[in-house]
């Protein structure tokens, strides 16, 4: 009885096409569950990253001889004080702008400029739409409304930190155990966990450079408020450095409510005072020397770390601007490092260790020459 004859070996390989288009595919119903599920996403993420930024004083106490209990503890508690800081922070600068706001409107100054700025349009020609619009913008009622969504956007983000809260103790207790997996898995998953720790250290390092950038900003934003008599200048100083960790674009949120201020209090000089200090300090520092800075501490280029704001905060709202940076390296590392045919993307995206491997040198062919006999042939 004769055997069927083997197949014939197809090569099922996928084109890179192909690929492309499943992976595509795959990250646009994997972004649409994440942007349905916001609410959730958010907060899971803000704690992760917080954590991952409180780890490591796990390491001198544990050295120390502490029980895992008292350092998850310390751990727990120091990530309670960044949140802490970080919602009286925003809730200072929200709450102030709206009190400094309905002064002025009870004060009448915002009429008087409103009606300040429709004269000065009239003098050049304007229309009567175009006095009418600019008289709507410094309305009394449109600024309070945009006080009180400010206000509200500080409610939701301080909602978000209540769950934020509950998340950070479970994740630091699983953190404990999870810091043994180099020595029960180093073997096998070497290549995974060094990746989870490159991940890490990058977030660590990426929000070092950033709070040190907003306390010098801060620093200079308030001290030339306060030369310049605008109200509140350290509350001003404070959004500065909040601000600063929306990377790229962080300054414009930071430099409306000061400018608002300063053009009620003292017109069209002191809004120009305003703009010009914000934009020689913050530009020169947060737009042209802090991204170099990012760029090296997390290897990501400059177009993606500011096109990373936009998109994030698309997904996920107002918490993804300051993940924004966090979420690309966890969405490359996932994504692409784990392959090695993606390494040219790595490298477009501003990985300096995405690397080609050296070619290996060619080996030439071994040349071989018949010799010839000596002797003729016998007779």
């Amino acid at each position: 009885m004769t055997s069927p004859a083997p197949e014939r070996a197809t090569d099922r390989s996928l084109s890179p096409s192909l690929r492309v288009l499943l992976l595509l595919a795959a990250s646009v119903v994997t972004l649409a569950g994440v942007y349905l599920a916001r609410d959730l996403f958010g907060p899971i993420a803000l704690a992760i990253v917080i954590v991952v930024i409180c780890e490591p004083l796990r390491r001198p106490l544990d050295r120390h001889g502490w029980p895992q209990w008292a350092s998850t503890t310390a751990v727990i508690v120091v990530a309670y004080l960044i949140l802490l800081a970080m919602g009286a922070l925003l809730w200072l600068a929200g709450t102030q702008f709206a009190r400094l706001i309905a002064d002025l409107v009870s004060q009448g100054g915002l009429e008087n400029t409103a009606a300040e700025l429709v004269g000065w349009l009239k003098t050049l020609g304007l229309d009567e739409e175009a006095s009418d619009a600019a008289a709507s913008i410094l309305d009394p009622e449109t600024l309070l409304g945009v006080a009180r969504s400010i206000g509200g956007t500080v409610l939701s983000v301080a909602t978000a930190l209540f769950f934020v809260c509950a998340y950070i103790i479970f994740m630091a207790i699983d953190a404990a155990r999870y810091g043994r997996a180099p020595a029960l898995f180093g073997a096998t998953k070497g290549a995974v966990l060094a990746r989870i720790s490159h991940l890490n250290s990058g977030v660590r390092r990426y929000y070092i450079v950033n709070a040190t950038f907003g306390a010098i900003v801060a620093v200079i934003d308030g001290l030339a408020l306060w030369w310049m008599g605008i109200p509140a200048p350290m509350v001003w100083a404070i959004l500065a450095f909040v601000t600063n960790f929306i990377p790229n674009v962080g300054f414009v949120v930071g430099l409306v409510p000061p400018a608002i201020l300063a053009f009620v209090v003292g017109g069209w000089p002191l809004l120009l005072g305003v703009i010009v200090v914000y934009s020689v300090v913050n530009v020169v520092l947060q737009v042209l020397v802090q991204p170099k800075f990012v760029s090296d501490a997390v290897d990501l280029s400059l177009t993606l770390s500011f096109f990373s704001v936009i998109f994030w905060t698309f997904i996920i709202g107002p918490l993804g601007a300051i993940l924004s940076i966090p979420l690309t390296l966890l969405a490359r590392a996932l994504v692409f490092e784990g392959d090695p045919e993606a390494t040219w993307v790595r490298w477009l995206s501003g990985d300096r260790t995405a690397v080609p491997p050296e070619p290996e040198p060619e080996q030439l062919p071994v040349v071989r020459t018949r010799r010839r006999r000596r002797g003729g042939r016998r007779a």
